[in-house]
């Protein structure tokens, strides 16, 4: 029996197409052997069904009886292995959702809409100003985000080019101990931010000053809390903005479309969210107990990962699945999870994602990429990969 073959993948068909390896494996079953980055077995779930079905699936966790013991993806203190407490994972996440869930509620989310279109449209009058060409991802994909994150939480905003640099370091897989101390120093401003927050005595001014209101949460927990939502809130965001502007100017037909057709912005959204994470990876989860997948046995303490984007790609559920499409027929993706599973800020992130788009495309419809897409890098050490410029023209 062969070696099971080990991630990453090499990139062999350039940054817009699948690695042939991965759509190898992808069509010969739903579940596969592998090793991953750092040599540790794992199972790596593919299809569709299967690991739209295993998220909803309390028998799969963060956490590990035995975390020392357990297989790692990377280095990263966030996503590289086990997190949290195995005996009380489960209840502390529903706490967490409980927590969460009602400051990202669509009442709150619409009410932010017109501060995302002002803030985009304030961006948007610098690119212009500023003529091209252009690097979209200094000018654009990185400033908002953090911009409403920050607006939302309650974070100074000129506070960015310190807590970025964290993030970016909590989310290394090549570098343990930088992650982890990027993850003790986001921590430690986090506790800052609270003390500070309780201090002013304005329990509604925004979500850390509410979460360090709720009776029953401390310090620790606000903070961990808060500097979890920072990073989640505009790392993955930066990403989509950058990637979703890739594809569409790089797809023949597509920007010109959208800059066409108001109208199509949500399609073009749920296609931005769906079709530039290829696959190859995924969250560490871990068994909690013996279980079967499409036919294999899983035993307790496996790592298994849950890979969206190979599910996004699952060919028995898009049609022709790697082709950039906005006139795609509409099929639920699993960018964002699902179920128990399911990300708390989907509602923010597509908010920002149609307010980009929409002005982007409106203000520069002749936009185009200012570079050869063989030359773009790419940001391979942290977990989102996302662009590290974005040269454009118009």
């Amino acid at each position: 029996m062969p070696d099971p073959v080990q991630l990453p993948f090499q990139q062999d068909n350039g940054p817009m197409r699948p690695a042939s390896l991965l759509r190898a494996l992808q069509a010969q079953g739903p579940v596969h052997a592998i090793r991953t980055a750092v040599g540790d077995p794992a199972w790596w779930v593919t299809g569709y069904d299967e690991v739209r079905r295993l998220l909803d699936d309390d028998r799969l966790g963060r956490a590990h009886p035995e975390p020392e013991r357990a297989s790692r993806t990377g280095k990263s203190a966030l996503f590289g292995g086990p997190m949290g407490d195995f005996d009380n994972e489960q209840a502390d996440h529903r706490r967490m959702r409980s927590l969460l869930q009602p400051h990202f509620a669509p009442k709150r989310m619409r009410a932010l809409r017109d501060r995302v279109e002002a803030l985009t449209a304030g961006l948007l009058d610098e690119l212009a100003a500023a003529g091209p060409p252009a690097d979209l991802h200094t000018a654009l994909a990185l400033p908002l985000p953090i911009a409403v994150i920050c607006e939302l939480l309650g974070v100074p905003y000129e506070d960015r080019a310190q807590f970025r640099a964290w993030t970016q370091a909590a989310a290394d897989i090549t570098d343990r101990a930088r992650s982890e101390q990027g993850l003790a120093e986001l921590f430690g401003y986090g506790r800052q931010l609270v003390a500070r927050k309780r201090a002013d005595g304005d329990p509604d001014a925004d979500v850390i000053s509410r979460l360090a209101a709720t009776d029953g949460v401390g310090d620790d927990e606000a903070a961990a809390m808060g500097m979890f939502l920072l990073f989640a809130g505009h790392e993955t965001t930066v990403t989509a903005i950058g990637e979703g502007a890739l594809w569409l100017l790089a797809t023949p037909g597509q920007w010109e479309a959208l800059a066409g057709d108001p109208s199509l912005i949500d399609a073009a959204v749920e296609e931005i969210l769906r079709a530039p994470r290829m696959g190859g990876g995924g969250i560490p989860r871990y068994a909690r107990t013996d279980l079967e997948v499409a036919g294999i046995h899983v035993r307790a303490g496996d790592l298994v990962l849950l890979d969206t984007g190979s599910a996004n790609h699952d060919a028995s559920v898009f049609a022709d699945p790697d082709r950039f499409d906005l006139d795609r027929p509409a099929v639920p993706h699993l960018t964002f999870g699902h179920g128990v599973r399911y990300c708390i800020g989907a509602p923010l992130a597509r908010i920002e994602l149609q307010v980009v788009f929409s002005q982007l495309a409106a203000r520069f419809p002749t936009l185009r990429l200012g570079c050869a897409v063989e030359e773009l890098t790419f940001n391979a050490d942290v977990l989102t990969r996302g662009l590290t410029a974005l040269p454009v023209t118009w």
